[in-house]
């Protein structure tokens, strides 16, 4: 029996362009991720690198782009939060008959980001329709590493087989199932997070 359902955030709640920033560093020079640039996203995600290193880190390998123009791509990949999925999780949170928590793989640029989108008032509404809200940039680990998925069960006292886990990719589902967690790979664009009643 289901008792907690574990949320990520992009593509579940906010829309994602997941091409966007590549796209948008072209016209500064970028061809393809690089393991170098890679490892950056990566550590930044964690959180072991801060902000203003991030951006000093990659302005290294772009040095046509302000440091404005840097923010502004990073950020294109966030899109629109649709208020039904709000509502929805509210409504979920108010009906109190799941532990609700988020667990997202993002960064201190992009949370500044999406609460200024939001507004404080909505991005709060949406906040504390969760127990906790875990962010890899806060949390020193990503996903897929099992570790994070391993942390959550133990940090907020839950049992594995009584747990759902939500997630676009299924390298992420993948990493949780394999711990004994139930999970949903929604597909984008097929499925939506408030049709999540159906499969409970």
């Amino acid at each position: 029996m289901i008792k907690n359902i574990i949320f990520d955030f992009g593509d579940i709640f906010i829309d994602l362009d997941k091409p966007a920033t590549a796209k948008a560093m072209e016209k500064f020079g970028f061809e393809h991720l690089t393991p170098e640039l890679d490892t950056i996203f990566k550590e930044y995600e964690k959180g072991v690198i801060s902000s203003p290193l991030f951006l000093e880190k990659v302005s290294g390998y772009f040095p046509k782009a302000g440091k404005n123009e840097l923010i502004e791509a990073w950020n294109a990949i966030l899109k629109d939060f649709p208020d039904t999925r709000l509502e929805f999780v509210e409504e979920l949170a108010k009906e109190d008959s799941y532990r609700l928590f988020l667990l997202s793989n993002t960064n201190d640029i992009h949370i500044e980001y999406v609460k200024e989108d939001m507004g404080s008032e909505k991005f709060n509404r949406f906040k504390n329709s969760f127990e906790t809200f875990h962010l890899s940039y806060e949390m020193g680990m990503r996903k897929p590493d099992v570790e994070i998925f391993e942390f959550v069960l133990k940090a907020d006292n839950l049992i594995a087989s009584e747990t759902l886990f939500i997630d676009d990719s299924k390298e992420n589902t993948d990493a949780a199932s394999s711990i004994g967690i139930n999970v949903w790979n929604l597909q984008v664009g097929q499925e939506d997070i408030t049709q999540l009643k159906s499969r409970l």
